[in-house]
């Protein structure tokens, strides 16, 4: 490290094993943490309701198949879709959940020097499909299950699988977008550029 003398002058300067032992500072991290929470709200929203809409399209959703009456896998995805539309109206709790797992997953990183676009993609996704597809679950076996009477396993499973998919798609959308913000393969070039 550097050592200072009298009024300021320099005794020893630094070495470049000291500016190479220094971590990077990252910008914008902060600020693709905060965008990317309220992102990922949106984006369930937005795949939920693009997903439903193309099930309508191809008659994959009938009148007979209602999501909350209904039987089977088919009528538990519809529900996974329907219950992940309104995912935009409790963003109270959402978007601070998403908040927290982007900030302690990807969003340390770019401070660890990884620049490779794939483990963002990747844990964005599995993290993603984690948070949606648990919620589904949870939410299709408390609507489906009274009593164990009407209790069927097709449709538990058809509400999670969906839930899966549709968090691990928007999980995909926010390490894109995380990515596209922070730029951690320029920064950590442009820091690695300045130490030599």
């Amino acid at each position: 490290m550097a050592e200072f003398g009298p009024n300021g002058a320099v005794i020893t300067a630094p070495t470049q094993a000291d500016y190479a032992a220094a971590p990077p500072k990252i910008k914008r991290v902060a600020l693709a943490c905060f965008l990317c929470g309220v992102a990922a709200c949106l984006s369930v929203t937005l795949v939920a309701l693009g997903l439903f809409g193309l099930g309508r399209a191809i008659i994959i959703m009938d009148d007979d198949l209602n999501v909350i009456s209904g039987r089977g896998m088919l009528a538990g995805a519809g529900f996974a879709m329907f219950i992940s539309l309104f995912n935009w109206f409790v963003f109270y709790i959402t978007v601070p959940a998403a908040w927290l797992t982007i900030g302690l997953s990807i969003g340390r990183f770019p401070h660890r020097r990884i620049t490779a676009a794939a483990p963002y993609y990747r844990w964005s996704a599995i993290l993603g499909a984690l948070l949606v597809g648990v919620t589904c679950s949870v939410f299709a076996a408390l609507v489906y299950t009274d009593g164990g009477e009407r209790g069927e396993l097709g449709y538990w499973f058809g509400a999670t699988l969906m839930g899966v998919f549709i968090g691990a798609v928007s999980g995909l959308i926010c390490g894109g977008l995380f990515r596209a913000i922070v730029r951690p393969a320029s920064q950590i070039k442009r820091h690695q550029l300045e130490v030599f």
